[in-house]
């Protein structure tokens, strides 16, 4: 899959401080499909797949913006098409705590022997996103273990490394089933849940499209994907959810928690729980 990169240079000019100026220029590109972020000395890189890419909807969103109290200035570039977090794998990550109940480490080092949770999860990451750096991925992760998964169906919608399901079978799920637009992350899922002896994970590749070849509904569905996915496909998880099945949400800021609740309100789906974390945001519907 093809990917293009828009590296901003943010100049603030007025009281605003940088890091503000960063998340609402972010939470503006989230809504033209950008979905993912990395911070750079000069600014942000902001990267989005190429086939969804709407030059009209960039600049219009860029004009919206419009804060007075900032210079910014930005190029788009095709990023080079390989591994583009290559770098980060050969260095591969620190080990990942969440609370105690989880330990998330380079499944290319071992595990250090002072941690000791309830469960240890090796991970192979072919990206960043999906090994618990991130913040949506955490709180899904403590949103998972409060519910009681044993012998129910999972499915893991965008799920990247396969954490979340790997998680999910871990916590006794009967099945679960997972889906990505990328090749390489549903190979990946496949490759992590054969390092942590995982064996009832099913992996498809494709958009909420692939559904409609997944025969039965599930106790429990979880999407940790962009805003604008998520808005679009909310309809789609519903349709697979049996009754009194739990939906949980994430990969949005704060500011995007009302018009999620919107749509999901049309299907008939409340929220039960909230969390968030520096602006992040999750969600869980019933």
């Amino acid at each position: 899959m093809k990917y293009l990169v828009a590296n901003f240079t943010i100049k603030p000019t007025g009281d605003m401080d940088k890091q503000t100026i960063c998340d609402l220029l972010c939470a503006t590109l989230g809504e033209v499909g950008f979905e993912s972020f990395q911070e750079t000395d000069q600014g942000i890189d902001a990267y989005i797949q190429d086939e969804i890419y709407d030059k009209e909807a960039f600049l219009q969103a860029l004009e919206d913006f419009g804060l007075p109290q900032v210079e910014l200035t930005y190029h788009v570039n095709q990023v080079e098409d390989k591994d583009w977090n290559e770098t980060w794998e050969n260095e591969g990550f620190a080990p990942i705590q969440i609370g105690n109940l989880c330990v998330i480490y380079d499944a290319k080092h071992s595990i250090p022997d002072n941690l000791h949770p309830q469960m240890n999860i090796g991970i192979d990451a072919k990206l960043a996103f999906g090994t618990g750096n991130h913040e949506t991925t955490r709180m899904v992760i403590s949103f998972l273990f409060e519910l009681d998964l044993k012998g129910k169906r999972v499915l893991d919608c965008g799920c990247g490394t396969g954490i979340l399901g790997i998680v999910a079978s871990k916590l006794g799920a009967r099945d679960v089933v997972g889906y990505d637009i990328d090749e390489w992350s549903v190979e990946n899922t496949k490759h992590n849940a054969e390092i942590n002896h995982v064996s009832n994970i099913e992996v498809f590749h494709g958009d909420s499209r692939v559904l409609s070849h997944v025969s039965g509904v599930f106790d429990v569905v979880v999407a940790n994907i962009n805003r604008n996915i998520l808005l679009a496909d909310i309809r789609h998880f519903k349709d697979v959810m049996a009754p009194n099945a739990v939906l949980i949400l994430s990969g949005f800021y704060e500011e995007d928690i009302p018009v999620l609740l919107e749509e999901a309100e049309k299907y008939d789906l409340h929220s039960v729980k909230q969390m968030t974390e520096n602006h992040w945001a999750c969600l869980v519907l019933s």
